[in-house]
């Protein structure tokens, strides 16, 4: 039984992580119609890039820098996501981008133009979830995991 798969595996992995959370988040968004918000947005990004570094370091897998650079990846997605589970938790204090507190009522022609507008989703709604369970924290799980299984592949890889 093989704990750790080689590293062509593990980009094979890792690229098709990737793609179906980015897939997943795209379906939820525009299938299911929830609106994310920007903190969802930015949680995209990394999945984006390791998508490209995990086909790179396929092809090239020899190379202990493209391990490193997913490492960093993830670790930046862990960062963001366990951001966004604080802020759903009110653990952290959000920051004035992700609040919908920006109405102007003093002008009512602005108002109403305002509130035709979709408005954009509060960080701190958790408006999607799975068993209770909300995006933001399967992402922080997720990455840690990644983050774990990118160290280990790479001493694993580097020992043997």
């Amino acid at each position: 039984m093989i704990l750790f798969p080689n590293r062509k595996n593990f980009y094979l992995i890792i690229f098709f992580i990737s793609l179906i959370s980015i897939i997943s988040a795209l379906y939820i968004e525009y299938i299911l119609q929830y609106q994310p918000c920007k903190l969802c947005i930015y949680q995209r990004l990394p999945y984006l890039a390791a998508i490209f570094v995990s086909f790179i370091g396929f092809n090239y897998s020899n190379n202990d820098k493209i391990i490193i650079v997913i490492t960093m990846i993830f670790t930046i997605s862990a960062i963001i996501s366990g951001y966004h589970y604080g802020i759903e938790n009110n653990l952290i204090q959000e920051i004035s981008s992700c609040t919908n507190n920006s109405l102007d009522i003093s002008n009512k022609s602005k108002l109403l133009e305002t509130l035709n507008k979709n408005m954009p989703v509060d960080c701190k709604d958790a408006t999607f979830k799975i068993l209770g369970v909300s995006l933001a924290a399967i992402n922080t799980i997720l990455s840690i995991l990644i983050v774990i299984i990118s160290i280990r592949t790479l001493v694993y890889e580097a020992n043997k």
